[in-house]
């Protein structure tokens, strides 16, 4: 039997257990009222299920993207690869540097769309379910961009990292 650490304060055993879950990492992105790019990583996208095609994710509420994000129709999903790390880590920093690279294009319903993600799902915003200082995003999902197949990016013990290599 596994000796566990018992951790009685609720918040710590949160954080402790994720940092030992792996999660895929992706990016959201949208526009803005005035058609300017918007963004954020994140690690909590996730299939909702397949009929109808429906996908989640979380964002707190305290981000700088969430404002953008309740006035939205559309979002565009990016998985990314490991070959996506700078990605990653500059769509999680400060949000005035998110798109000073010329590394996306427009897309669908002028959607903002890094080119080298391993796929980009075009969504519409079906519900946004306020849950205290966060949210959960359901959407539906309307169309995909399937691109190059590469070892997956993974947020592991809070690090990227891809299966069997520590990225940073």
């Amino acid at each position: 039997m596994n000796a566990f650490e018992v951790i009685t304060d609720s918040t710590e055993a949160l954080r402790a257990s994720f940092r030992l879950h792996a999660s895929g990492v992706s990016v959201i992105t949208m526009i803005d009222e005035a058609g300017n790019p918007a963004g954020f990583t994140a690690t909590s996208m996730t299939s909702l299920g397949a009929n109808p095609p429906l996908a989640s994710f979380n964002v707190a509420s305290g981000s700088s993207s969430w404002p953008i994000l309740c006035k939205a129709k559309y979002v565009a999903i990016h998985t990314l690869g490991d070959r996506n790390l700078e990605l990653a880590g500059r769509m999680a920093a400060d949000h005035t540097l998110r798109f000073t690279k010329s590394d996306w294009v427009r897309g669908p319903h002028d959607l903002p769309i890094f080119e080298d993600a391993t796929s980009v799902m075009i969504c519409e915003i079906r519900e946004i379910h306020n849950v205290e200082n966060n949210a959960v995003v359901i959407v539906n999902v309307l169309e995909g961009l399937v691109g190059e197949v590469g070892p997956a990016l993974l947020y592991y013990q809070r690090h990227y990292m891809s299966p069997g290599k520590s990225l940073n």
